[in-house]
């Protein structure tokens, strides 16, 4: 009874480590069984009667039968023991990950251009296919099985909430004056939601972000909420950022792994293709470029990430990954990636899409590269990464760079 409650309530209110403890709860009460049996069997155990177990042979005599049950008895909370502390196997299928990630120019030395960066997100179990999944709201499940590349077979559905925000300042922010020949001051505070579809070898991703540009976004009381924590001088331009504005982006994101190493364990590596493009009012571009990890326990997840359209790729799509399996709970890797877009729209350049605005000539190419450092431990996984980006408009005189520290949990 206990189980099936549990088990009603997870499906009910659509919580998934409700529903895994359910599982979890049978599989103690089963063990617990098993032990009982096989108690039983040792309790019946004769003087002049010999039993064999895998690992185990009970001696004749009366004078063996007590040792033999103290033996099975340790060997029972041993057992008891290594799960409490190791677990079990976990499926990706039945595993969420929750992540955080901060960004900001400070790690890079600077205090300007793409300046701060926050977004958290959740991804969910599997959900076998979306256009049969009762935990979605019934208006959404027609506009969800029309979507392509959404219901692969022999793939894992998962959906992704995101929630994030992103600053923009100019070069020189210690005058109140427009500096016309920079970019604008400007914020973005913005909800995602992310249908995902992925396997081992290929993810495909689409996203919705909805928010608003301008000083409904926060960002300014947000950046002075930063550099008093810091003790350092605060923006004097915010009066000249951009004017609110609603904000959409439509997003398309596909993700290969073209090559991994034969072990799945140990040292390895792997090498994963990317591309997609993005469609809105804030931002409209094509991208692509790949990503390239080697070190001991390579996760099997898609990589790490800078703040960007395209969804979570932090969560495991293998039982081999460190997160998920009882046997190898460690592992640290560095990484590279190179990622180049063609923009035909950043309203962070551009300006108000609807409203005069101050706007700067932006360049229609536009690259990163990044690399870092990544260490999973237990459910955790932690990423450093350092970012450059190519200059983005004219009379911008250097390149910019900034830090990124992305924390996610699985469970």
């Amino acid at each position: 009874m206990r189980q099936s409650f549990a088990q009603f309530v997870g499906l009910t209110l659509g919580y998934p480590p409700v529903t895994r403890l359910a599982g979890r709860y049978r599989a103690c009460a089963g063990a617990k069984r098993q032990a009982a049996d096989l108690q039983m069997k040792t309790w019946e155990v004769q003087e002049d009667s010999t039993v064999s177990m895998p690992g185990v042979r009970m001696a004749r005599g009366p004078s063996r039968t007590g040792y033999t049950k103290w033996r099975l008895a340790a060997a029972m909370v041993g057992a008891m023991v290594s799960l409490a502390v190791f677990g079990a196997d976990r499926l990706p299928s039945e595993s969420s990950t929750f992540t955080v990630i901060f960004e900001n120019d400070l790690f890079g030395g600077n205090d300007n251009q793409y300046t701060n960066g926050l977004q958290i997100g959740w991804l969910s179990p599997d959900l076998h296919h979306y256009a049969e999944e009762r935990r979605l709201p019934r208006w959404l499940i027609p506009i969800v099985s029309r979507m392509p590349f959404i219901n692969v077979p022999d793939s894992q559905h998962n959906v992704g909430f995101i929630l994030g925000q992103q600053i923009y300042t100019p070069e020189d922010i210690s005058t109140p004056a427009l500096i016309e020949n920079d970019r604008p001051y400007a914020g973005w505070l913005y909800g995602g939601l992310a249908f995902i579809s992925k396997t081992e070898r290929s993810l495909d991703t689409l996203e919705m972000q909805l928010g608003v540009v301008g000083p409904a976004s926060l960002a300014e009381q947000a950046q002075e909420l930063v550099h008093d924590l810091r003790d350092i001088p605060k923006a004097q331009g915010w009066d000249n950022q951009l004017d609110n504005e609603p904000g959409v982006a439509l997003v398309y994101s596909h993700k290969h792994r073209l090559l991994r190493s034969a072990s799945v364990s140990g040292w390895g590596y792997d090498f994963i293709v990317h591309g997609g493009g993005v469609v809105g009012n804030v931002y409209t571009y094509v991208n692509a470029g790949g990503e390239f990890r080697c070190g001991w326990n390579v996760p099997g997840d898609y990589g790490t990430s800078i703040i960007g359209p395209g969804g979570d790729t932090n969560a495991p799509t293998s039982v081999n990954d460190p997160r998920l399996t009882s046997r190898e709970k460690f592992g640290v890797y560095v990484f590279t990636s190179v990622t180049g877009r063609a923009v035909l729209r950043d309203i962070f350049l551009d300006g108000n899409t609807f409203a005069n605005s101050h706007s700067v000539d932006k360049k229609p190419l536009v690259g990163d590269f990044v690399a870092g450092l990544s260490v999973a431990a237990g459910s955790w996984k932690f990423s450093y990464a350092q970012a450059w980006r190519s200059l983005e408009f004219d009379g911008q005189d250097r390149i910019h760079n900034f830090g990124s520290i992305t924390a996610s949990y699985t469970f």
